[in-house]
């Protein structure tokens, strides 16, 4: 019974939630299953890359940017855990922010760096300013600064007058560590401007939280037919209990008093605010509103403006009432004698108003008012008949600025007749501060809409997929036409791939979109990149530390699928890490295959990679993954390695590392002597030794390509087996990648410079073997002894004083004021590389050839003294 019953409610599910779908906001979605077949089929990468289009710049998008921002601001103080005095407590200014990660310096230090500290938000032991003297906590100064002044009470007393401390609720509790827009949560209270009236307030109730895109419901009401739209920046917006505070009415908007009993409203907004005040929204959601500025429009002014109720035309309009120094009322001009008043509040700021003659100045089209009785229309007897002025030019800042949008770029834009609905749009001109976008994937046509630069209706390539929302694509994607591409498949899956069983939407557990937060099963809070643990043979050391710290909150495809692009392209050969990901699976997982690329040399790879659906089985693929790749199985996991590494891989070289971890018998046997490595040369080799003797005679620059990459003797090999595994080629990738630069970390054994390697050979092959080479031999064999630095300490111990000694020592000792300067100790200089000093030192290429020079003489001492 229950298998014949199961399909008639499947059914009766699937529609049900099409209607109600159908229904938000007035908005037209597809049903579930063709909703996440149309998101899985459109690629913002692979439309863009198809059709050769470019996106618009992420840094047009002002609100979006400041959304992104922490919620704590340099200059604010806090009281944080004196390490070196258990139990005590000292003040700390934030210097900067990075994520949840504060750069902190105590005070009393003043503008010296050398002291500065990183601490977690969620781990470290944060208080606000006052904490220590509320719980009888000792205030006492760190030990290196204790005797700088006589009475540390009076210095903190002046150090704190005027000063802003961190927010309590920030530092601890459920808000601690998120950012300004995580802190506005589903039923935070908020009040709203009404649209014609500014001193007019109403409460709304977050219902949605869409990366800062407000869905809010007027209190009072409880179906989402009047849900208005509104980014948590907009001016509209305030705390509650601002509209009593400045003396404002607090009444529901005139179209929507009719629908309840004055006394109804009262009652459901008494019970809002009791339930606010149970979790009160911090302040701290509105420390970015913009201060309004004054405006200089008087009444009776024309002017010209986007039109408010149909977002497709400019239209002129009139000032008909000024409310005070910062708002007036702008109404559409309309001449027919049944007018309705279409009016609006504004500021000088608002989006979308223009000066008369605007649209003349920029060949666009000028809607005539209703009731206008010529075809043709013309500003100047259109004044003289009505007796108006115009609103001067000063009264519009900013009026032809196009903050770096230009035509046919693409952005993600919120469809104006439906507001719940944003769709994949194409700017197709320019005017001043205004777009007009192609509004793509509807099922009617709709004329061009119009948009301020300044809107915040308006998000960067990939806004939806990062706050895992519906986009609307184009209802043609170019990606869905066939390729001719390299794809790469594992050497094991030669028989065809098994159909996807569809799975009844009844049978699955919803997934939630509210953003920010861990939306049950199918959503992960962060993954984390541990840019100290051991990165294996295939990822580049210096590319994983240029990676952020962590990916996330969200969707846990979406959050793994940036992690193991990102993997990929840190890698030295991104198409073998490809491959090695294609093995990566388990009978166990609920998964989903999502296509990544990897480029190379010019020649880009695809391959669809399967990636878990569900949190609980985020660890056990960051481990699995971690082990194919060969790395430490917390490189990238979903905890964070704040101190040493559980697995203690910074100890190990590359060698004994891969014996425990890896799975290649070539690499889990010791490295052996300079006999056994000269038995059997591989063609290969032999050919790259003669070349780096070569460029050392030419210009006494040193080869900087890690042994450990896969730049090995075996680079061909694999390279080969990758094609013939890939098929056709494709030749689109615009740039080839830059594989020359060594950024491989000083703690891997196995990754010696092959001169280190030539250094050995000729120290052990003795005097026979010289005379048999011959003099050119002799004299090269004792150029290179000559280049040998014996160390009496491990350079990893130095300190910067000892850099700079070691530097004046050499003939860079001019340059020995910049290691001082830029505090670069012993494991610091093992990690400079030619590129990092031409960029970070600003040294021309001869002297930076000579600095690294010096460098790689330590490099080739501490391998071989100190590495094994």
């Amino acid at each position: 019974k229950t298998q014949k019953i199961t399909p008639v409610i499947f059914l009766a599910q699937s529609e049900s939630a099409a209607k109600e779908f159908k229904m938000i906001d007035g908005a037209f979605f597809l049903s579930d299953a063709d909703s996440m077949e149309e998101e899985a089929d459109f690629n913002w990468e692979e439309y863009l890359e198809e059709t050769g289009a470019t996106a618009a710049p992420h840094t047009a998008f002002k609100h979006v940017d400041i959304s992104l921002q922490s919620s704590f601001q340099p200059g604010m103080k806090l009281e944080v855990a004196n390490k070196s005095s258990p139990d005590t407590y000292w003040v700390a200014t934030i210097v900067t922010t990075c994520g949840q990660l504060l750069l902190l310096r105590f005070s009393g230090y003043g503008d010296d760096r050398k002291a500065d500290f990183w601490c977690d938000v969620m781990t470290a032991e944060l208080h606000p300013v006052g904490w220590c003297s509320q719980n009888n906590k000792t205030l006492q100064p760190p030990e290196a600064i204790k005797e700088k002044y006589s009475d540390w009470t009076d210095f903190l007393i002046q150090d704190l007058t005027g000063s802003r401390t961190a927010p309590a609720n920030l530092l601890e509790g459920p808000l601690r560590g998120k950012n300004t827009v995580d802190l506005i949560v589903e039923g935070s209270v908020i009040e709203v401007r009404d649209l014609t009236d500014p001193s007019l307030y109403w409460a709304a109730r977050v219902a949605q939280n869409i990366g800062g895109r407000l869905r809010l419901r007027h209190v009072g009401l409880q179906d989402d037919a009047h849900d208005t739209w509104l980014f948590y920046l907009d001016v509209r917006l305030r705390p509650l209990g601002w509209a009593q505070e400045n003396r404002l009415s607090l009444e529901p908007p005139a179209e929507l008093r009719g629908l309840k009993s004055a006394l109804e409203w009262q009652e459901a907004l008494e019970a809002a605010r009791s339930e606010a005040q149970k979790h009160p929204l911090p302040l701290e959601v509105f420390k970015d509103h913009a201060d309004l500025t004054k405006h200089s429009f008087r009444t009776g002014m024309k002017l010209e403006m986007v039109s408010p109720s149909e977002p497709f035309h400019i239209c002129p309009v009139s000032v008909t009432q000024v409310y005070n120094e910062h708002y007036f009322q702008v109404t559409v001009d309309d001449l027919t004698p049944e007018a309705t008043p279409l009016s609006l509040v504004c500021h000088s700021e608002s989006p979308g108003i223009l000066p008369v003659q605007w649209c003349l100045k920029n060949g666009i089209g000028l809607e005539r008012p209703r009731g206008y009785l010529s075809q043709d229309f013309d500003w100047a007897d259109y004044l003289k008949q009505s007796g108006t002025e115009t609103a001067p030019d000063a009264c519009f800042p900013d009026a032809w600025q196009s903050r770096g949008f230009a035509k046919d770029m693409w952005l993600e834009a919120v469809n104006p007749v439906r507001p719940a609905e944003v769709c994949v749009a194409q700017i197709t001109q320019v005017r001043g501060r205004l777009l007009w976008l192609r509004l793509e994937g509807l099922p009617k046509s709709v004329p061009e809409c119009i948009v301020d630069v300044e809107s915040m209706d308006i998000f960067p390539v990939g806004w939806c997929e990062t706050n895992a929302y519906l986009l609307t694509p184009p209802l043609k994607p170019v990606c869905q036409q066939q390729k001719k591409i390299a794809v790469v498949q594992p050497e094991k899956q030669l028989a065809p791939p098994q159909p996807v069983e569809t799975i009844p939407l009844n049978l699955c557990e919803p997934i939630a979109m509210d953003t920010g937060s861990a939306n049950g099963r199918y959503c992960c809070s962060r993954i984390y990149v541990n840019h100290r643990c051991f990165s294996g043979p295939y990822l580049n050391k210096g590319r994983i530390a240029e990676l952020p710290q962590a990916v996330g909150p969200g969707k846990c495809t979406l959050v793994l699928k940036e992690v193991l692009s990102m993997l990929i392209n840190a890698a030295y050969k991104p198409g073998r890490v490809l491959r090695e990901l294609q093995d990566v699976e388990d009978q166990h997982w609920d998964c989903h295959e999502e296509t990544l690329k990897a480029k190379y040399k010019g020649k880009t790879y695809r391959s669809s990679i399967r990636i878990v659906r569900l949190a609980e089985q985020i660890p056990d693929f960051c481990r699995k993954v971690c082990g194919k790749l060969q790395c430490c199985p917390n490189l990238f996991s979903p905890v964070q390695v704040t101190g040493q590494c559980p697995e203690s891989c910074s100890m190990q070289t590359k060698t004994k590392y891969t014996y425990y971890y890896g799975k290649k018998k070539k690499l889990s046997k010791p490295f052996g002597g300079e006999e056994s490595l000269e038995a059997k040369p591989t063609r290969r080799r032999k050919k790259r030794k003669a070349i780096f003797v070569q460029k050392k005679r030419r210009s006494s620059a040193v080869d900087y390509t890690p042994a450990g990459s896969p730049q090995d003797s075996d680079e061909d090999e694999d390279e080969d087996d990758l094609m013939l595994q890939s098929g056709s080629e494709e030749g689109t990738s615009s740039e080839p990648r830059e594989d020359h630069t060594d950024t491989s970390s000083v703690e891997v054994a196995n990754s010696r410079p092959r001169r280190a390697v030539t250094l050995r050979r000729a120290t052990h092959t003795g005097v026979a073997s010289s005379s048999r080479d011959g003099p050119e031999s002799r004299r090269r064999s004792t150029r290179e002894a000559e280049c040998q630095l014996v160390l009496e300490r491990n350079p990893l111990e130095w300190s910067v004083e000892d850099v700079v000694t070691f530097i004046t020592s050499t003939d860079c000792a001019a340059l020995a004021n910049i290691f001082q300067e830029q505090d670069i100790d012993g494991q610091a200089l093992l990690l400079l590389t030619l590129p990092t000093v031409q960029e970070c030192m600003e040294l021309k290429l001869g002297p930076a050839i000579k600095l690294c020079h010096q460098i790689e003489r330590v490099k080739v001492a501490f391998y071989a003294q100190y590495a094994n």
